[in-house]
């Protein structure tokens, strides 16, 4: 076991859920309802949803400002109908109970951390208070990763600093948050990224899932 290993903060969709929410049918239902109260809209770019809204609110013109909350209530209500019906064909991987009671055994606190919402997660996973002390998701934080300050606010629930902490999940974003924050960083590469993709990041672990990388950290 990694010494002086108090938690480990896992992201949720492709890291311990399925995988089967589509983002990008995501982001184009939230730009068709953006674009209901907000004709004027930009193209959609390349950027995750989150990211997108936020650079469409920064162009509202000041004379329109009225229309940003009906902005982003339109975009995250599209966002959110698309995350529960992925949810309501989503699981967790098979392994997911047994490898967070065994951190918990080891005295180790399992964490989520994710972009999705709160009923998504429960949908998929509807006991995870069991077994997750620690769970935070887009509707808990005032930003989302992968600015650090959602994994720091992990952590302090949690009760230990980052040089005591894993970030874990399926994609790159989740390792740039992990090093943002200081802490160690998994990849796993069960849902969005391939370990090729993963090796030119370098984080301190690459596996094929999370039940791997435990195998990986445990004696």
């Amino acid at each position: 076991m990694i010494h002086s290993l108090k938690a480990v903060v896992f992201d949720f969709d492709g890291t311990l859920a399925i995988p089967t929410i589509d983002f990008n049918e995501m982001k184009r239902k939230a730009y068709e309802a953006v674009r209901e109260v907000y004709p004027a809209l930009p193209d959609m770019n390349d950027s995750p949803l989150l990211e997108w809204l936020d650079m469409t609110k920064g162009q509202v013109p000041t004379d329109q400002f009225f229309l940003i909350d009906s902005i982003d209530t339109a975009a995250i209500n599209a966002a959110r109908d698309v995350e529960l019906e992925a949810a309501a064909r989503s699981d967790v991987f098979s392994w997911v109970r047994q490898l967070l009671s065994e951190l918990l055994k080891r005295d180790i606190t399992p964490c989520i951390i994710t972009r999705n919402c709160t009923e998504a997660v429960r949908i998929v996973f509807p006991d995870v208070d069991k077994y997750c002390p620690v769970i935070l998701t887009r509707d808990d934080v005032p930003v989302v990763k992968p600015d650090p300050d959602h994994l720091h606010r992990a952590l302090a629930l949690a009760g230990c600093s980052p040089t005591e902490a894993l970030m874990t999940g399926d994609h790159l974003m989740d390792v740039h948050t992990g090093k943002a924050a200081g802490t160690l960083t998994a990849g796993v590469c069960s849902g969005e990224a391939t370990r090729e993709e993963f090796e030119a990041i370098r984080p301190d672990f690459i596996a094929t899932d999370c039940w791997d990388l435990f195998l990986q950290i445990t004696p």
